[in-house]
């Protein structure tokens, strides 16, 4: 193996390691909040949950061959283990627009002032979020359904044609066009969701601003130095938004480059995939920052850490 590969290799573990704890840290930290501390529960901790769950296993059955490929592991996944594993990880990849679609929206709507037109809407949310989920999980899976039809695992390993391969699988006939309602749904399914993303993304920059001008016109140092919950969740759901699209639009260019490229790369590939991956790797850290649970584990450790240290130096 060559020396660039194992460091590709130690970084996929890395990244996976680091993502996969991360989240399920967070996931952790919301179980733990609504089963013992479930006056500090909110409703948009649930998408927070779906999304962090989202996360693991998109990263998981995103990673796990591209680490057995890097280290020359042979024959990893056999036609139903391809199907699968794509299966999965594309499903949850979708899961990923969707659900952090609704949290722009369900923010957007949250933070709109009294007198709008959405504010009749504030009361109702909490009980759009299962209902959300629930098609959200009905729509994926009927999508990729033709994953597991079109998908197989690699026959050889000197591919020439258009067509999807990575380090196992391939379609089971290179240059073959995929069916039109697959395409469409796909296309449809990303379109809706961004430009939900989107518009309520830059509803709330607008909120944003307004209110930062008014409380410049106020003066008042209460107002312009103290930065309230909601706003501090706004800004990072904001963060979130915005990777999400960078990433999203890279990897999307990229991949489509690759798909109908007669040579293929596998440098390409990995770029393609490491793109994928960034948001579900990020995302756990942007929403820590605003976590309290977070926070006083951090105190709590530090805390720790000072006590032993006095106990070290006056031993």
């Amino acid at each position: 193996m060559l020396p660039s590969d194992t460091i590709y290799s130690f970084f996929l573990i890395a990244q996976m390691s680091t993502s996969v704890t991360a989240n399920s840290l967070l996931f952790m930290i919301y179980i733990y909040t609504f089963l013992i501390q479930p006056q500090l529960k909110k409703p948009i901790d649930w998408i927070f949950m779906h999304l962090t769950m989202a996360n693991i296993l998109n990263i998981i059955f995103h990673s796990m061959p591209e680490i057995m490929s890097s280290f020359g592991v042979k024959r990893f996944l056999d036609n139903i283990g391809c199907q699968i594993f794509l299966y999965i990880y594309r499903v949850t990849r979708g899961l990923s627009i969707c659900t952090t679609s609704l949290l722009s929206v369900f923010q957007a709507i949250t933070i709109s002032p009294s007198h709008s037109k959405w504010a009749r809407l504030k009361f109702k949310l909490s009980t759009w979020i299962f209902p959300s989920f629930l098609f959200f999980w009905v729509i994926n899976m009927l999508i990729y359904i033709q994953v597991i039809r079109v998908m197989g695992a690699k026959l050889n390993f000197t591919m020439v044609g258009q067509g999807y391969v990575n380090a196992y699988c391939q379609s089971k006939k290179m240059n073959m066009r995929y069916p039109g309602p697959f395409v469409s749904s796909m296309v449809i399914r990303d379109l809706l969701f961004m430009a939900l993303m989107i518009m309520s993304s830059l509803y709330m920059v607008g909120l944003l601003y307004r209110h930062h001008r008014r409380a410049q016109h106020i003066h008042s140092s209460s107002l312009s130095s103290q930065t309230s919950p909601e706003n501090r969740a706004t800004h990072t759901i904001l963060l979130l938004v915005f990777c999400f699209v960078v990433f999203y639009f890279l990897h999307n260019l990229l991949t489509l480059f690759v798909l109908y490229r007669t040579e293929k790369n596998t440098r390409l590939e990995s770029i393609s995939g490491f793109l994928s991956t960034c948001y579900p790797t990020l995302c756990p850290f942007f929403l820590m920052k605003n976590n309290k649970m977070i926070s006083k584990l951090l105190c709590f450790l530090s805390n720790m850490k000072m006590t032993f240290s006095w106990r070290a130096f006056s031993g």
